[in-house]
């Protein structure tokens, strides 16, 4: 069968081995998961709470407008409803925005590193991808703004960056976008926007009111803990987002999704109460990469990037101990954990520096 000449190049997700084989080749009895920037503490109780009682209700249909979860969200954020647009997580999302905007005679502006996905759905549309190297692990955000022409179709900001944690500040930001042509749509991915301490972090959603080319993404699967139920959600110009409808899936998000959305949501206790924790463990962390002179990216995210060329290396040793972390070419991504994953990580990583030194 033939199909697009670019999905030739491409390899499909390939998830990793499970904690269960990675127990058996390596002969350990526990596990922790360190490598995709879940919420250790889980999700709200009132989410739980909330799915009790759907099991007579599996063979109907989700509300396709999400009407219930739009309308709390809307009212959280202080925007209008017909302003969001709900997808199966951000990855979905981003595949609605790709697959609107992008074609074979377009081109996109991104980080490098960034979120894979901006890529990828970048080449299965046959569009031009224009990557620019980071600074110190920040978006260049001058040299995107040179990039951008009038085939620009689409510009990414992860804010915070995934994989390196830093932010674009607002000033930085404001700036950023008023020279943006308006024909280009800037989107900012806020996939960890909960977890953010920084006092000059963007009020991003504000500037919805003064740039129609502005869309601001979010999701319910880092901090709110609902990463296996699928649902994160758009927000942008109304008219753009009517647009974009055209081209989501008539039930994308479940009903099992939307209401333990909608549980998570109204919970704002337990998401703070995780930031304070999250934010201990990542200052635990971070003071002990300057403590041994490990090389990292001051993060703003539930994670932090530690820069070396020994990665690989680092990545084995701490599997051996039983943490699973994210292995990039140019270093490793952990996961801030629980308050006793964290002691017990910062312990065996000590262990590993005594035996093999700094993995700089």
């Amino acid at each position: 069968m033939l199909v697009k000449n670019q999905l030739l190049s491409l390899k499909a997700y390939e998830p990793g081995k499970s904690v269960e084989e990675i127990k058996k080749d390596y002969g350990l009895a526990k596990i922790t998961k360190l490598n995709s920037n879940e919420n250790p503490y889980g999700s709200s109780p009132k989410a739980a709470e909330a799915l009790a009682n759907l099991s007579s209700q599996f063979a109907i249909y989700p509300d396709g407008g999400a009407m219930n979860l739009r309308a709390k969200v809307a009212s959280h954020l202080d925007v209008d409803e017909d302003q969001i647009i709900f997808g199966a997580g951000l990855d979905e999302v981003i595949q609605i925005i790709s697959r609107a905007l992008l074609t074979p005679d377009s081109n996109t502006v991104m980080a490098s590193p960034t979120f894979s996905q901006y890529k990828l759905h970048a080449v299965i549309e046959g569009a031009e991808i224009r990557e620019i190297a980071t600074v110190d692990g920040c978006h260049d955000l001058n040299t995107m703004l040179s990039q951008i022409d009038s085939q620009t179709r689409i510009v990414w900001i992860c804010n915070p960056n995934n994989p390196t944690g830093t932010y674009v500040n607002e000033t930085a930001l404001k700036n950023f976008i008023s020279r943006v042509p308006k024909e280009t749509l800037v989107v900012i991915d806020e996939a960890y926007y909960e977890y953010v301490t920084a006092e000059d972090f963007p009020h991003s959603l504000s500037l919805l009111k003064d740039f129609d080319n502005v869309m601001v993404l979010r999701t319910f699967s880092k901090a709110y803990g609902l990463a296996g139920l699928r649902v994160g959600y758009g927000v942008g110009n109304k008219e753009f987002i009517q647009r974009l409808e055209v081209t989501r899936l008539p039930f994308n998000t479940s009903r099992l999704a939307q209401i333990a959305a909608e549980a998570a949501l109204e919970d704002q206790d337990f998401i703070q109460g995780c930031v304070k924790i999250n934010e201990k463990g990542l200052n635990e962390l971070q003071a002990f990469c300057k403590r041994h002179k490990i090389d990292f990216y001051p993060s703003q995210a539930n994670f932090i990037f530690i820069k070396t060329d020994k990665g690989h290396e680092l990545y084995e040793s701490l599997l051996q101990k039983g943490y699973i972390v994210r292995l990039f070419p140019n270093g490793i991504r952990i996961t801030i954990g629980t308050e006793e994953e964290n002691k017990n990580l910062l312990a065996d990583f000590e262990d590993i520096i005594v035996k093999a030194g700094t993995p700089n």
